[in-house]
């Protein structure tokens, strides 16, 4: 599927930090992403977070599928990795959108990163930007839905959703770098 990405508008923008109490050179990204258990994920926004896993792209490009309540749209992301690094990954997904009128797509960019704050803590960073495709805007109008208000929707839900799961994914990636360096 060939997907027309609206990439000059945006229906959201949001990023949170937290700490994580441990040095950034026993942080990895990338391997807690593709190595994350469901039911750590699950526990990362409950009760928004509903499945993950990880598979790859016909190429082989590492990527997370992670299916999640958005407010009231059932996301699916289908994340493909353009970077996966210790300390970022930038995620990129053209996404379904289960709303209540009816099934649509956006493109969702998600940014994993981490900096050293100090010898024994770094700082987690979770952006997530939305944008949407050709679809999204047929599906609006069609709709009645001025695009402001759709971007007001995301904006307010996507936000929450991020300010929530932030402080949790850094809980988690914190205690799997603790437990790599206690082996």
């Amino acid at each position: 599927m060939s997907d027309i990405i609206i990439t000059e508008k945006q229906l959201s923008s949001s990023a949170y930090s937290a700490v994580i109490n441990a040095p950034i050179e026993k942080v990895d990204i990338a391997d807690w992403l593709f190595n994350l258990p469901e039911a750590e994920y699950q526990r990362c926004c409950a009760p928004d977070h509903i499945s993950a896993g990880a598979t790859t792209t016909d190429d082989g490009k590492r990527m997370s599928i992670n299916v999640e309540m958005i407010g009231k749209t059932l996301m699916v992301q289908h994340y493909v990795a353009e970077v996966a690094t210790p300390t970022l990954c930038k995620m990129v997904s053209t996404s379904d959108a289960f709303t209540p009128n009816g099934r649509t797509r956006v493109q969702v960019i998600w940014t994993l990163s981490v900096k050293k704050i100090d010898d024994n803590t770094c700082e987690y960073t979770n952006s997530v930007v939305a944008h949407p495709t050709q679809e999204f805007l047929n599906f609006i109008e069609l709709h009645g839905t001025p695009f402001q208000d759709a971007a007001d929707a995301r904006q307010r839900d996507g936000g929450d959703h991020n300010s929530r799961e932030t402080p949790l994914f850094a809980a988690s990636i914190e205690r799997r770098a603790l437990a790599a360096s206690a082996a």
